[in-house]
């Protein structure tokens, strides 16, 4: 709880910092995500921990911390050895519980990237 304390408040700080002119008044990727983590109650590892119980043998390829349907998620890309379809996992930020476990095809992956 202290480290989630001094993480929040060390963004809080780069927030303030970058001021209106700091980076177009807050709306950089940087600053969004900054303040979204402010929000979180669940960190990266424990939402990570989480998805991966739901897929064995899964490797996270990418995780982020976004707002989806109005509901703050981590969502992470989870690959398997036996597949080349990606499993995607979302965890409540706020609460640690599954929201939504989806298979995707390379195909579909790609396309949702772009």
């Amino acid at each position: 709880m202290k480290t989630k304390l001094i993480l929040s408040s060390f963004l809080a700080a780069i927030l303030m910092a970058a001021g209106p002119g700091g980076c177009a008044a807050g709306k950089c990727n940087h600053c969004q995500q900054a303040a979204l983590a402010a929000q979180a109650k669940i960190t990266q590892t424990q939402a990570q921990q989480t998805a991966l119980a739901k897929v064995p043998n899964g490797t996270v390829k990418e995780g982020e911390l976004e707002k989806e349907n109005g509901k703050l998620i981590w969502s992470f890309d989870i690959a398997t050895p036996d597949s080349k379809n990606i499993t995607e996992v979302a965890v409540d930020a706020l609460t640690g519980e599954i929201v939504t476990v989806e298979q995707e095809t390379p195909s579909q992956h790609k396309k949702e990237k772009d």
